[in-house]
């Protein structure tokens, strides 16, 4: 039986899928380096996960995946305009508001450094890797539960030490 994890069989399904993916990602969103490189990071998810998914579900699994890829570039790129458009008087040029930044950005790594590890992995394989809870139960070997709990202490401590998070 054809396993994805055979390289052989791996360039199989990107020779013959690839090109394709990127023409929807790229013909639905318009922007071809940010469709390439949802198409990339795809088959490397699709190479990460291949014991998991059977060959004729690696079309499909790769869609998905590039898709979703690009949905977190655009939601990522949504907030970031959002947040631009309330900046106040601050512009990002100057001096002012690059130095709230640093500042924000070096309380943010305290604050997620204080974090225990296994809440600071929890943390960040969500809220950056936009992994689903029941994913990353899976990775840790725990209990959606565990994960849900894990999460909750993570914000609860975050929003203690940190303003506006």
């Amino acid at each position: 039986m054809d396993n994805v994890c055979e390289e052989k069989v791996f360039n199989a399904i990107f020779k013959s899928n690839s090109k394709t993916i990127f023409n929807y990602i790229y013909y639905k969103y318009g922007n071809e380096e940010k469709a390439y490189d949802a198409v990339q990071e795809a088959f490397v998810k699709l190479w990460e996960n291949c014991a998991k998914v059977a060959p004729e579900k690696a079309k499909a699994f790769v869609y998905k995946v590039a898709n979703n890829l690009y949905l977190n570039v655009l939601k990522a790129e949504k907030v970031r305009l959002k947040y631009a458009e309330k900046a106040p008087k601050n512009s990002p040029e100057s001096p002012e508001f690059l130095m709230e930044e640093k500042e924000f950005k070096d309380k943010l790594d305290r604050a997620l450094n204080s974090l225990p590890e296994n809440q600071r992995t929890v943390f960040l394989l969500n809220r950056i890797d936009g992994k689903k809870y029941a994913e990353i139960a899976e990775m840790e070997g725990v209990s959606v539960k565990a994960i849900e709990k894990r999460m909750h202490l993570a914000l609860k401590t975050l929003r203690a030490q940190i303003d506006g998070i």
